[in-house]
């Protein structure tokens, strides 16, 4: 039997909901939404489900990771009671629920939370720097060391527990038997939903942003793939250097009309701003701006008498890689290519 918690609403709150108990199931969203269909009613039914405090159902639910926010379910509801802002709320108690260190729901409903850590990380760093008299070539050597050993280790300990998590949550408890060939015949639908994002194509008047979450993802792995396999800061090989230039400016300059936008909040999508949205996109301005100056520094010889430069891309890199990536907004890019993998499963 489902079991109703009168008290969700509250507990949403917390993670950016606005209103959405004001709505009185007209339908308007569910009739503007492109996503709906004749079996999925898009965004009504986790709606509704929210109203109720029917947590189990939305923990298996994979709907709110195949909204995109377009927005369009907000801007017709007569009630103001934003649907669209609700869906992108869920998807944060959802991460939440799906982490087993518990830390992504402290960081998503506490900012002096978010700060301390991120504090925390830059106190971590400058202990680091003074311990090696802040060596530069022991900076350089041991931030490039720390890149490849976090992305192992993050992913071997948090995400890949976590996207387990999802798989239990939304197929195992749920009683979906999956056959073990269509988990392999259904796997292109994984790879192609994380680097393209193809979905978000289906939303009304959404390609201009699918065309730059298409970039950035690119130009994000690009840079990550730059610095961390092709040793971006100690190389001599000029293909490397120029490549370097190239990802690292095409992700700052997009995320700088990324932060234009919410700034304006010039789209539905952008009025209702959290501080893990803020994060997302300033952190991800900071590693492609501050990467490509250490790399100018490098190669004009200035960084030796600039070494603060390095710490501050190093603070970046850090706080990037331990508290964005496994607990905070980047994950929403994980979960969410899973999330359609594992509806294809059940579809």
């Amino acid at each position: 039997m489902a079991t109703i918690n009168p008290a969700f609403g509250n507990e949403l709150q917390k993670y950016g909901s606005v209103n959405f108990n004001a709505c009185y199931n007209c339908g308007n969203c569910t009739a503007v939404c492109s996503l709906s269909t004749t079996e999925n009613s898009f965004p009504r039914e986790m709606v509704r489900l929210s109203a109720l405090g029917l947590e189990e159902e939305i923990q298996a639910s994979l709907k709110p990771w195949e909204c995109y926010y377009c927005g369009e379910c907000t801007t017709y509801c007569p009630q103001e009671a934003n649907p669209g802002e609700l869906m992108m709320s869920l998807r944060r108690y959802l991460t939440a629920k799906y982490d087993w260190t518990g830390l992504s729901g402290l960081l998503y409903k506490s900012l002096p939370v978010s700060i301390a850590a991120f504090i925390l990380v830059f106190v971590g760093v400058m202990a680091f720097a003074m311990s090696v008299g802040f060596e530069l070539e022991t900076l350089l050597h041991v931030g490039h060391q720390f890149e490849m050993i976090a992305i192992g280790t993050i992913g071997m300990v948090i995400l890949l527990p976590n996207i387990i998590r999802m798989w239990n949550f939304t197929i195992l408890k749920p009683g979906v038997k999956v056959p073990f060939k269509k988990y392999m015949r259904s796997m292109g639908e994984l790879f192609v939903h994380m680097f393209t994002q193809k979905r978000a194509l289906g939303c009304d008047d959404n390609q201009k942003r699918w065309f730059e979450h298409l970039i950035l993802v690119f130009g994000y792995l690009a840079l990550l793939f730059t610095t961390v396999f092709l040793d971006w800061f100690s190389t001599t090989s000029l293909l490397v250097h120029v490549f370097g230039y190239v990802v690292s400016t095409v992700v700052f300059v997009v995320t700088i009309d990324f932060v234009s936008g919410r700034m304006k909040k010039n789209r539905e999508v952008n009025k209702h701003s959290q501080p893990s949205d803020w994060f997302f996109v300033i952190w991800l301005f900071l590693m492609g701006f501050t990467a490509f100056v250490v790399r100018l520094f490098i190669d004009f010889d200035w960084l030796e008498s600039n070494k603060w430069l390095y710490i501050v891309h190093f603070t970046v890199l850090a706080q990037w890689a331990l508290l964005i990536v496994p607990f905070g907004k980047w994950t929403h890019f994980l979960y969410r290519s899973f999330a359609l993998y594992f509806a294809k499963l059940k579809d």
